[in-house]
């Protein structure tokens, strides 16, 4: 599983990144993908995420995304390399569900949205994301990609040595 950090250390560094986000923002303008400079966020990156907006179905208006990038970070929440995946691929139908609502909000509303998503899907109920999706827009209008952060949270199990006391 990945690295845990505590509540108030993931609430600091969302609170960095969005920010910074806020700080690339030209009055109602979003910024787009090309204003992000991954080196002014370094200590970020490993549980960042660009996350593509795609119109899947145009005619019905139905939207999908691909995770265009993860941080190496997110590897160990996954189990695997989520990059250049559909959320269907990632995620199991209600969880893909869930995140598509979540980032359907981000583009509908142009705003940023933050929540708690609980890792029972993989095992880990005594883990969750405590997660951030920030709007970015080549246009400054329309969302067309998400800069996502996520920070692992939750009671640490204790570890078993196989040593049990007499």
């Amino acid at each position: 599983m990945a690295a845990q950090i505590g509540a108030p250390a993931a609430a600091r560094a969302h609170e960095e990144l969005f920010a910074y986000w806020a700080s690339l923002k030209g009055g109602a303008r979003l910024p787009a993908r090309r204003d992000v400079d991954p080196a002014d966020i370094k200590r970020l990156l490993p549980t960042l995420s660009l996350i593509d907006v795609l119109a899947d179905t145009p005619k019905r208006g139905l939207i999908d995304y691909r995770i265009r990038l993860a941080g190496t970070g997110l590897y160990g929440v996954y189990g695997r390399e989520i990059t250049g995946r559909r959320l269907g691929e990632v995620y199991s139908t209600p969880a893909a569900d869930y995140w598509r609502r979540e980032l359907g909000k981000v583009v509908v509303e142009g705003r940023p949205a933050v929540g708690v998503h609980n890792l029972g899907w993989r095992g880990a109920g005594h883990l969750s994301l405590l997660w951030l999706r920030l709007p970015l827009a080549s246009d400054g209008q329309r969302v067309d990609m998400i800069l996502g952060f996520d920070a692992v949270v939750g009671v640490q199990q204790a570890a078993t040595s196989g040593i049990r006391a007499a």
